[in-house]
């Protein structure tokens, strides 16, 4: 345990995973999916074994409060480098040999910051399933279904242009809540009444809405809500990859990383629980109104105690890929477990007008042809 914890530590400063190959001392890295570490030289296999205690470890939660108030054991925290990109604002961390780089986000060339920071340790890690060549298999079809596209996009689809794996920064939230609630609950009925139009009597039915108060009580557990910790990419990006199955979290161990970059959260503990609450709200809300019931829902107010609020870090497994279109980066990224893409496309004017000018095109003839017939 003491070396699994060493080598935890060594891996969250920042450093580079290396782990040589006992045959022929080249790099082992983890194998997508097959759960060991391989050599790209000889072939040399070794498993990941984790212990039982350790995934335990790895499970339990961290005291938000705690956090919050700078109480957490220093085991929990770490000393990391970082190299910042100025274009997309991602926070990966480096090895000690480092001085310069690419940003696996947007290409964009970065150099490396000053100094290090204290980060709060990741507790568990989702493995890639996916190697590179499934990664850009599924990328590939989602590219060749855009609409308008850049003939370039695909081309450079085609071509296998090398994607980066990347574990990305994540807050997970548990808490217990429990909400106090008024409002009304809405009842549909209908009234029959007559009506006169242009001398002619009719018979119509009016939909009428009887509201009644209402008030309780809802409760609910909230388990691994959870928050993206990075600013690298739009949120609606990485929220599209969902679900991610974290029933299958690892404890946190350098070798998952081996071959792949990791990115340090820039989304502090507290902004982070500030947007897992919007999440927790909006089902509380759809809570209440299941509890009102009735055919119409009226909220006119949602009282939520919190308690027991906890925490971790986690990494889940990205894919990215970055194509530059007329000076401008559109980045492109990967579910390491499922395969769903999302990302950012450029858009082929001279194919829209095209797509426009035929649509006139056919227009006119239509309406030519009726014109004639007429």
């Amino acid at each position: 345990m003491e070396e699994d914890k060493a080598g935890a530590d060594t891996a969250a400063r920042g450093e580079e995973h290396h782990f040589p190959c006992p045959s022929c001392g080249g790099d082992l890295r983890f194998a997508p999916g097959e759960g060991r570490l391989v050599c790209d030289y000889c072939g040399h296999e070794e498993p990941i074994d984790a212990a039982p205690s350790a995934r335990i470890e790895a499970i339990r939660e961290l005291d938000f409060r705690a956090a919050l108030e700078a109480r957490l054991p220093e085991a929990e925290t770490v000393e990391i480098r970082t190299v910042s990109c100025p274009s997309c604002g991602a926070v990966i961390e480096i090895d000690g040999d480092t001085h310069a780089a690419e940003c696996p986000y947007c290409a964009t060339p970065v150099v490396l910051d000053s100094g290090t920071t204290r980060h709060i340790k990741p507790r568990a890690v989702l493995p890639f399933a996916l190697d590179e060549r499934a990664a850009r298999a599924a990328m590939t079809e989602w590219l060749g279904s855009l609409w308008f596209a850049p003939n370039g996009l695909k081309q450079y689809a085609r071509k296998g242009r090398r994607m980066t794996g990347i574990y990305m920064p994540f807050w997970t939230f548990d808490a217990d809540t429990e909400s106090t609630y008024c409002g009304a609950r809405g009842t549909v009925y209908y009234v029959t009444r007559t009506r006169t139009v242009n001398g002619k009597t009719q018979t119509v039915r009016e939909q009428r809405i009887r509201w009644t108060p209402k008030s309780g009580r809802v409760a609910r557990f909230f388990d691994d809500v959870l928050v993206l910790a990075s600013r690298a990419l739009p949120r609606k990006y990485t929220e599209a990859l969902e679900p991610w199955d974290l029933a299958a979290l690892e404890p946190y161990r350098p070798e998952y990383l081996a071959g792949f970059r990791a990115e340090a959260y820039t989304v502090e503990l507290d902004e982070a629980f500030r947007l897992a609450r919007e999440k927790m709200d909006r089902v509380i809300e759809r809570d209440v109104r299941f509890d009102i019931g009735g055919d119409r829902q009226r909220i006119h107010e949602i009282n939520t105690t919190i308690r027991d609020v906890t925490f971790k870090h986690v990494l889940l497994p990205v894919w990215t890929a970055a194509y530059k279109y007329r000076g401008k980066s559109y980045r492109f990224v990967v579910n390491g477990r499922s395969g769903r893409v999302q990302g950012e496309r450029p858009w082929s004017a001279w194919k829209i007008a095209f797509a426009v000018v035929a649509g006139l095109i056919i227009a006119g003839a239509i309406g030519y042809l009726i014109a004639q017939n007429q």
